[in-house]
Order: C-alpha cells, then sequence, then structure tokens
C-alpha cells in the first residue's frame, strides 16, 4: 500500500501546481449545484457520460464516493493577461486536463479503483457515445466534482487548500479517490 505522502509527492512530479491529502469526510454533495449543471451553461449536460444526468444521481454518487478511504487534491496554477484572457483560461484547462488524465492513468496502474473527478466533464474520447451507445472506456471516464454536486471552493477550504490564488490567477482543480 502506498503512503498518502508518497502520492502527493507523485502528483507534485507530475506537474500540478499544488496536491494535499483530501479527508473524505469532508465531501458533501449538494442539490443546488446540480441544478445549476442543469442550467447547462458549459454546453456537457445530457450530453456526456461523465455529467449530469448520466453521471448517477447524488445517492449513487455519494455512494461511489463512500467506497474509497482515501483521496488526494490537485491544483493546476496559471496566470491570466487580466479578467477576460479567455485564451489564456483555456489553455491552462487544457495543460491541467492533460496532466490529470496522466496521472489518473498512473494511479489506475497502482490502485485496483480511482475515482477521479476534476474540472470539467470528460473528454478522453473526441465525442462522447451519449446516450446512443455505452461509454468507451467506462474505467477511464472521468466526472467533475460539479458533476458529483460538490462545491469546490468548499472542498478547498475544508482541506486547508487555497482556492482563490489573488488577481490575474487561476486555479482548475481536481481530486482522486482510492483505496
Amino acid at each position: 500500500m502506498r503512503d498518502l505522502d508518497e502520492i502527493v509527492r507523485m502528483a507534485l512530479e507530475a506537474g500540478f501546481s499544488l496536491a494535499a491529502p483530501l479527508d473524505l469526510a469532508t465531501i458533501k454533495l449538494y442539490p443546488e449545484v446540480r441544478e445549476m449543471c442543469a442550467s447547462d451553461k458549459c454546453r456537457a449536460y445530457d450530453r456526456n457520460w461523465t455529467c449530469p444526468p448520466a453521471c448517477g444521481t447524488l445517492e449513487e454518487c455519494s455512494e461511489r464516493i463512500r467506497k474509497y478511504n482515501r483521496g488526494i487534491i490537485v491544483q493546476t496554477l496559471g496566470e491570466l493577461e487580466d479578467d477576460f484572457d479567455f485564451e489564456g483560461m483555456a489553455e491552462l484547462a487544457k495543460k491541467h486536463n492533460e496532466k490529470f488524465y496522466a496521472f489518473h492513468d498512473v494511479l489506475h496502474g497502482i490502485f485496483s479503483d480511482v475515482l477521479a473527478l476534476g474540472a470539467g466533464g470528460c473528454s478522453r474520447c473526441d465525442s462522447c457515445t451519449y446516450p446512443d451507445m455505452p461509454c468507451r472506456f467506462p474505467h477511464l471516464a472521468l466526472s467533475s466534482m460539479e458533476a458529483y454536486g460538490m462545491i469546490v471552493n468548499e472542498v478547498c477550504t475544508l482541506n486547508g487548500v487555497p482556492y482563490y490564488h489573488g488577481p490575474g490567477k487561476i486555479a482548475y482543480i481536481g481530486c482522486y479517490l482510492f483505496d
């Protein structure tokens, strides 16, 4: 069994700006977050196996989370030219997701089961098979923390991880749960 500090160190070596242990008891799921998903601002609601409603009810998500005993939270930090630097935001999101997927693959090689909850819906495939066919890679598909009903700022705060890093900075956040 790998030591949690070793997993945190591995996450930092994988390129995350910040990594820390995650107390799973601090994870709370809120119907209000799911209601925000239903407003479909990200254009993924009911279009992706890893987004609501396809990722399951809050009760099903809670059951999945309860299967795990340990976890870590990770962040990728970046600087923006200004508050409207959407290109910078998109580039940092892409870098975060590349690291997030790669580290998920590393953890999947260590632990028999890993639940990875990232920033945004799954983008492993160019196009999702939802709803016409089953997910091509269900063991590799990644939901977002919000899809599971988490308030990301709350999870960070309750785990002593900064969420806001000052003006002109942005953080993309995810977590991994494992045994």
